[in-house]
């Protein structure tokens, strides 16, 4: 977690800031906490997208789906104000590392493991990574969601199982033109863990996901992209997974069959998350599911949370004005409410295709 800078608000809505955990494609994420003591995640979206309308109804309707979910396997979304000058989402803060930073310990997979990186994991912790991973895509589609950005850096390691983040960018299924609100799609997408259909431009389903599901697996139990990296440059890569199969050298056996059939080119022959669980055997036994070294690098993850120091609290009570940096007073939270719309959730058509955008 880095320090909040000038230009970082002090509070968004009822929370106050701590830090900033990161930024991704559709705006920045800081660490804050509620007047009543808890701890989220807030993902501030970037101001020029604010400033959309069409940006504002989908990030509106994304919102109330994601609401929705209620599953084990997700960070749930606690609150947000799409109506502020900039809006905002909150999300139940996961206080452990991420799988990218767990096998790399880099933003980037295109280099080997930096010091402290764990490594692949074991043939174990990848089965139960896939198991946990096709529970929250389940939970995720049953919302009427397609994730699309399933890739290691939205994927958190705790104690007891992964969990998948930043639904900010999950897209409801919905029709539109594409001269509506589909100019955001640009957005959506690391070329690394694309799907075929999203390299192509053509319509995305919820089996984008599946095939962004066996990437991820692949990387887990290599610390490799089944496609190879950007090295070549990206035009390549994309060529790459659209059209070759893919190199699955140093997968374990048992998930071999498993990762080449979500891999599979054609969306319609991949398996859907219920197939995938009766797929990889129930772990019944009470051992933890990940080596003690990471289970080590959790308890560090979750004393840092508690060591987090409230700025204002740290600058004293001295300090009776509010910074000029401060969020305005319109960005009190206006929560939006947590019942679900009236209307299903329709479907989405993707964007025209484009070179796609990477988000860290």
């Amino acid at each position: 977690m880095e320090k909040l800078g000038s230009v970082d608000p002090q509070r968004i809505g009822a929370y106050r800031l701590l830090g900033r955990l990161g930024a991704g494609g559709m705006g920045q994420v800081y660490l804050a906490r509620s007047d009543r003591g808890r701890t989220v995640a807030i993902k501030l979206v970037r101001e020029e997208l604010a400033e959309q309308q069409e940006f504002r109804d989908r990030f509106r309707r994304e919102v109330m789906a994601a609401r929705r979910l209620g599953s084990t396997w997700t960070a749930p979304v606690l609150d947000a104000d799409t109506d502020a000058d900039v809006p905002w989402v909150a999300t139940g803060y996961v206080a452990g590392p991420s799988l990218q930073t767990t096998v790399s310990g880099r933003a980037s997979t295109s280099a080997g493991p930096a010091p402290g990186a764990y490594g692949p994991l074991p043939e174990r912790s990848v089965h139960i990574l896939g198991s946990g991973l096709a529970h929250a895509l389940r939970a995720i589609h049953t919302a009427g969601l397609i994730h699309r950005d399933l890739k290691p850096s939205n994927i958190l390691l705790t104690i007891d199982g992964p969990r998948v983040i930043d639904f900010g960018i999950a897209r409801a299924l919905d029709t539109v033109t594409d001269s509506g609100l589909t100019r955001t799609g640009a957005l959506v997408g690391s070329p690394g863990f694309m799907s075929p259909e999203q390299v192509r431009g053509e319509r995305v389903t919820t089996a984008c996901d599946v095939f962004c599901l066996g990437s991820v697996l692949a990387y887990a139990s290599t610390g490799r992209l089944p496609f190879g990296d950007a090295a070549s440059g990206v035009h390549a890569l994309l060529f790459r997974i659209a059209q070759e199969d893919p190199d699955l050298t140093g997968v374990p056996v048992d998930l071999v069959e498993l990762i080449q059939d979500c891999l599979r080119k054609d969306p319609t022959a991949r398996p859907v998350p219920d197939e995938i669980l009766d797929r990889l055997a129930e772990d019944n036994t009470s051992e933890p599911w990940l080596p003690g070294a990471l289970l080590a690098q959790l308890g560090r993850h979750a004393v840092e949370l508690l060591d987090s120091e409230d700025p204002q609290d740290a600058e004293g009570p001295g300090d009776a004005e509010a910074p000029e940096n401060a969020a305005r007073p319109e960005n009190t939270a206006r929560p939006e409410s947590a019942a679900p719309p009236e209307d299903a959730v329709p479907q989405d058509t993707p964007p025209p295709p484009a070179e796609p955008a990477t988000s860290p």
